[in-house]
């Protein structure tokens, strides 16, 4: 009808199994979520994450870390035959509503991998999840948190400000242009999950303390600035379990502030194989390909090994 602007939703308009970017963050994710079974096996953890319709993340995770306890959490609840119908595997769990009125709902006795995938900006609500996820997880547990940090010029400082009952004293306007969005986003989550973990350790003793290490900070685009950042939570007592998980071996791990860039080069399938011919090789100069910009390649080198490959097929 004229006049009236339908609400789409964001599964409606991207498909989110097909963004390269996306696809490759997903793949580094679960080689990393490998690492966790120093702390438990992996088929005894819990997934909780947004499926869409698509249920990408829960494929993959399924399928590589053989996880079966899984929930999906979906807002859309004027549209749960489709996500019912969508529902790749019976271990799926669907919960229909807001993360915010789920996640307060749930049990929290497993071990768990939370991946809230949000296709919003910094606001409230993430910061509530926030807060609920880290007072009630327990030691061995990853959360991971995506947000769109794409603004508008001269327009983030005031959208963050708009979003947030008290931006942090520390944002000034010129600190949340371009990618510098990506890093305030980072700074206001980390704080909240500080914020949260030091409440729930004030009656603790020494050695019992929980402990928050920040293992993924990527920034990338598939058309939008997005980041990621997330990490570990734990016991003090389990550092050395911690530590035997090896995560710092793996190249995209980030525990600073400066984060791991995704950056996907346009490449022909051809030129892939060409260069996969190559790789790994510790000396990229000794990589080349005809025509193709040694930055291209350079990109290319620390991603292939999740690199996707799209073609069409008839099925």
């Amino acid at each position: 009808m004229e006049g009236i602007i339908e609400k789409v939703s964001s599964y409606e308009r991207i498909n989110y199994s097909i963004r390269p970017s996306k696809a490759i963050e997903r793949k580094m994710l679960c080689e990393s979520f490998r690492k966790l079974d120093e702390f438990a096996a992996l088929e005894t953890y819990r997934y909780i994450g947004f499926g869409s319709t698509f249920f990408s993340d829960f494929i993959l995770f399924h399928k590589n870390l053989g996880i079966t306890n899984m929930i999906s959490i979906e807002k859309d609840i004027e549209n749960q035959e489709r996500f019912e119908f969508n529902k790749p595997f019976n271990c799926i769990e669907m919960q229909f509503g807001l993360s915010q009125e789920i996640l307060p709902t749930l049990q929290w006795d497993y071990k768990s991998i939370i991946w809230l995938d949000y296709d919003t900006q910094i606001n409230e609500d993430v910061l509530t999840d926030v807060n609920t996820i880290f007072s009630n997880i327990i030691s061995g547990s990853v959360v991971v948190f995506t947000c769109n940090a794409h603004y508008r010029p001269n327009q983030a400082y005031h959208v963050i400000k708009k979003s947030l009952n008290n931006i942090p004293h520390y944002i000034k306007e010129d600190d949340c242009e371009n990618w510098k969005a990506a890093l305030v986003t980072r700074r206001i989550i980390l704080d909240k999950i500080i914020e949260t973990i030091n409440t729930r350790n004030f009656p603790r003793r020494n050695g019992n303390k929980f402990v928050f290490q920040q293992l993924f900070n990527f920034h990338y685009s598939d058309g939008a600035r997005m980041m990621t950042f997330g990490g570990i939570f734990y016991e003090e007592g389990e550092k050395e379990r911690f530590e035997k998980c090896g995560f710092f071996r793996l190249p995209y791990i980030k525990i600073e502030e400066s984060p791991f860039y995704i950056e996907v080069p346009s490449l022909t399938i051809r030129e892939i194989r060409n260069l996969d011919a190559q790789l790994p090789n510790e000396d990229l100069a000794n990589v080349v390909l005809p025509g193709v910009k040694h930055e291209d390649i350079r990109k290319y080198s620390e991603n292939y090994r999740f690199f996707p490959t799209f073609s069409e097929t008839d099925l």
